[in-house]
């Protein structure tokens, strides 16, 4: 039932496509859902947006639809940049099975958080003091699978920020410097910009390892996704980070997104 809602939203949509002005870079994003993106352009997406359309001498024109709520990032896809509506996405892991990807722009991770004054000795997801801590976490992410495989669920708290339209990031870190959780799992730049409001919180990146079993990843690159056959696109993007990527790394950091290297060995 699923995807044949997908396809019937992508067909409709296609029906009212536009052709790309010239001069323009026409952008897919979500109008409500910081630090990401809003119509008023305050979230990082919109900031790396705005930098790729100056280096490419054009305009940024969006269309906008909710990555949460039914079908979330894929239908988010299948009824904007799919059916032509646009030409570009700012933020989809290098190599989407979804999207063709540009050359990563930047690599983030998962990070635990928690409050500085409690010292943890926290490095990884198999530190022994997190069997004995209230973990938060954000649901349908690699963290939920991390906590589940180790057995912490029963005293774990989930957070269902993606498939709610009405909430923010920010209420996993109200939660925790409330006491709720003693210590938070999610991915650094859905909570960096709300961070600056925290600063007695310690941000420690999740390493790509496991002391028992298979490697676990919770370092990701991250990309500009297009639609498959554009490879025009693709290489006119990839010139751009190639040749800002100084300035594209600049943006994000001064919108709260913290940058880490590749754990690639």
């Amino acid at each position: 039932m699923q995807r044949l809602f997908l396809v019937t939203s992508a067909m409709f949509v296609c029906s009212v496509a536009v052709s790309a002005a010239p001069g323009v870079l026409r952008v897919c994003a979500d109008p409500d859902y910081l630090p990401y993106s809003n119509r008023r352009g305050e979230g990082f997406e919109n900031k790396v947006a705005a930098a790729v359309a100056s280096a490419l001498g054009e305009t940024v024109s969006y269309t906008w639809a909710s990555y949460r709520g039914h079908g979330g990032f894929p239908q988010f896809l299948s009824s904007t940049l799919d059916a032509k509506r646009c030409d570009v996405v700012m933020s989809i892991p290098y190599g989407s099975r979804d999207e063709l990807t540009t050359q990563p722009y930047y690599i983030s991770s998962y990070v635990f958080i928690f409050p500085k004054a409690r010292n943890y000795s926290i490095s990884s997801m198999d530190s022994p003091v997190l069997k004995s801590l209230r973990i938060g976490f954000e649901r349908d992410t690699p963290a939920e699978q991390a906590v589940k495989l180790r057995g912490m669920i029963p005293k774990a708290l989930g957070f269902n920020v993606a498939d709610d339209p009405e909430e923010s990031p920010a209420v996993m870190l109200k939660a925790l410097t409330a006491g709720k959780i003693d210590v938070l799992i999610t991915w650094q730049p859905s909570v960096g910009a709300f961070l600056r409001n925290y600063p007695n919180l310690n941000v420690v990146p999740i390493p790509n390892t496991r002391t028992l079993g298979a490697p676990e990843q919770f370092s990701f690159p991250m990309s500009m996704g297009m639609r498959a056959d554009d490879q025009a696109m693709k290489k006119t993007l990839d010139g751009v980070i190639e040749k800002h990527r100084t300035e594209l790394e600049s943006v994000l950091s001064q919108t709260g997104v913290r940058l880490f290297a590749s754990q690639e060995k």
